[in-house]
């Protein structure tokens, strides 16, 4: 028996010889887990799809005049795909490296982003290729997650900090210029902290799920809107 029978037949017991009850059990599972599978990954590669159509979402870091308080600070990482993907992607791989990358990873990158939104407030260093930087982060989180990269924790922390550090530069601009900066502050970081907790989440469903088939599809998803992200 496969590792993935072995799996999903923790907990089914044969009854005596005959092994045809044992077998129904299993079959539905695979048809619950499979059904499951699709709720999740239908209405993730619509967003994807969508992502993608709207590929230049990048160009919405920059807003003209004055903008509001909380809610605009609140829909705007929700708003923004490529902004959007990166949180979620930081979550899912999260959950799939599992231990305390689950946590870690979702709080060191809103740590490190308030950094780079400092950093381009305070006008003492100009980050280079800002917008393919924030694409490249998009594909590379989907791979990482789609390979199911498990790097140590050391190289893994740095990882997310120099994403995390270009994505709250390219923020970074749009704070003064709030009608209540405070207050979009708060919603900003309020809606990352959210779209993190939907990709934990997602990232544990998916492993429940179907940890090869759904990892390659969740993954994949996210590398094809980050490489979209990338094309002129």
């Amino acid at each position: 028996m496969s590792r993935a029978l072995r799996d999903l037949a923790v907990g089914v017991e044969p009854c005596g010889n005959d092994n045809r009850i044992y077998k129904a059990v299993i079959v539905n599972k695979l048809n619950r887990t499979s059904t499951l599978q699709r709720l999740i990954t239908a209405p993730l590669a619509a967003f994807m799809l969508l992502a993608i159509f709207n590929a230049r979402g990048a160009e919405a870091h920059v807003l003209g005049g004055n903008f509001g308080g909380f809610g605009s600070g609140f829909q705007h990482p929700i708003l923004g795909f490529d902004h959007f993907l990166a949180m979620a992607a930081v979550g899912i791989w999260g959950a799939q490296i599992g231990g305390r990358s689950v946590w870690t990873l979702p709080v060191t990158f809103p740590l490190i982003m308030c950094i780079g939104g400092v950093i381009d407030m305070s006008g003492i260093l100009v980050l280079p290729y800002v917008e393919a930087v924030i694409a490249c982060s998009v594909l590379a989180l989907g791979l990482a997650i789609a390979t199911r990269w498990r790097p140590p924790e050391l190289l893994l922390i740095p990882v997310i900090a120099v994403f995390a550090i270009f994505h709250g530069f390219a923020h970074g601009i749009e704070l003064p210029q709030a009608a209540d900066p405070a207050a979009y502050a708060v919603g900003f970081v309020v809606a990352t902290g959210l779209i993190h907790i939907f990709g934990i989440l997602l990232g544990m469903a998916v492993e429940r799920v179907n940890r090869e088939g759904a990892t390659r599809a969740v993954g994949g998803l996210i590398a094809a809107s980050g490489l979209a992200f990338l094309i002129p």
